[in-house]
């Protein structure tokens, strides 16, 4: 009788076999004092892994306060709780805490005591999605790295409280209740380093104003946005990917060239009122206009080199780099024109 093993069998095993060392492997190497140790520093409502010191998980456990953390903690894991306040008590201790998630709770700007965020010295990553926030908490711990504040009731950001946060690389405030005038001139002031910024699914009707130069992903779905201002993406030389899906920019709001932008390679504009399709760059890569206006498609319009030029350069030469076209939802008939095939060479998929 010949015995067959299933490649992907004996991959599964050994592969646990190797997971199941590694796991005793830890345990054997604890120290038996520092495990005592660790055990009786834990919270009685939460769980200190053993492999994994520095994390405390206390998610998912009904709590309406923050326990005591361990002064050895750097990874803090509070989502799915019930929790309403944020004190000074229970973070006697920890001055290393790098990461806190207190996702999914109950927490209001009046429930987080004054100041208590700021002493948070060494905190890197701040999660508070899916709670009862009505404006952005101040103040902040000035060494943040991520802000997650989509999902409140957000519709005020307080002066001045972006201003000393220069490590900031991520701020994601979508679906909230943001109005224009919630976006100052000085709004993102200090947000030197920031490189995506979410304001999706809010209230705005204009571009929000003076977005940080380093912005690389700029996210505005989901709002009711109407103009793009002459010249706008000048202040943001380095945005690569731009989304506008479900606003209400129509053709007039656009200005001739206001998407030839040279740093954008991923250009997102579905669900809008456009009828044709807006000048573009060619070093763009990824171009979504699904579900618009459009009843027709002129290659040698939409080329952002002549056709003859796109014609001579060959698969070698600078041609455009589209890759990607979205067309689907609109009021265009197949089969595609042949201009938009001899300009975009690299084309690798037309959705129509």
């Amino acid at each position: 009788m010949t015995l067959k093993v299933c490649p992907s069998l004996l991959l599964l095993f050994l592969a646990h076999s190797v997971w199941t060392r590694t796991v005793r492997q830890v345990y054997d190497d604890l120290d038996p004092e520092h495990w005592s140790h660790y055990t009786s520093e834990c919270p009685q409502e939460c769980f200190c892994p053993p492999s994994f010191p520095n994390a405390l998980y206390c998610d998912n456990k009904g709590l309406k306060e923050i326990p005591a953390i361990p002064a050895r903690i750097w990874y803090l894991y509070l989502q799915n709780n019930l929790i309403e306040t944020i004190s000074d008590k229970p973070f006697v201790n920890a001055t290393h805490l790098r990461w806190i998630n207190l996702n999914k709770n109950k927490i209001t700007n009046s429930g987080i005591e004054s100041g208590v965020l700021s002493k948070l010295k060494r905190l890197l990553y701040l999660f508070l999605e899916d709670n009862e926030l009505e404006e952005v908490p101040a103040p902040l711990p000035v060494g943040l790295e991520q802000l997650r504040l989509a999902r409140n009731k957000i519709s005020r950001i307080p002066e001045g409280v972006f201003s000393n946060l220069e490590n900031l690389t991520m701020l994601d405030l979508h679906q909230n209740n943001l109005l224009d005038s919630a976006l100052q001139s000085d709004t993102f002031q200090g947000l030197n380093s920031l490189m995506q910024l979410n304001i999706a699914k809010n209230s705005l009707k204009k571009m929000p104003l003076s977005i940080p130069a380093n912005t690389l992903q700029l996210f505005l779905d989901n709002n009711s946005i109407e103009v793009i201002p002459e010249n706008y993406f000048s202040a943001i030389p380095k945005v690569t990917f731009l989304r506008l899906n479900y606003n209400k920019l129509s053709d007039d709001g656009i200005p001739p060239n206001g998407f030839n932008v040279s740093s954008i390679l991923d250009l997102q504009l579905s669900h809008n009122q456009l009828t044709k399709i807006p000048p573009i760059n060619a070093r763009l890569e990824h171009l979504h206009l699904d579900h618009n206006r459009i009843k027709s498609v002129n290659g040698t319009q939409i080329c952002p080199v002549s056709i003859t030029v796109a014609e001579d350069y060959g698969f070698y030469g600078n041609i455009p780099r589209l890759r990607y076209l979205r067309l689907d939802g609109n009021e265009i008939q197949p089969p595609i024109p042949l201009d938009i095939m001899i300009c975009f060479r690299l084309l690798q998929a037309v959705v129509i």
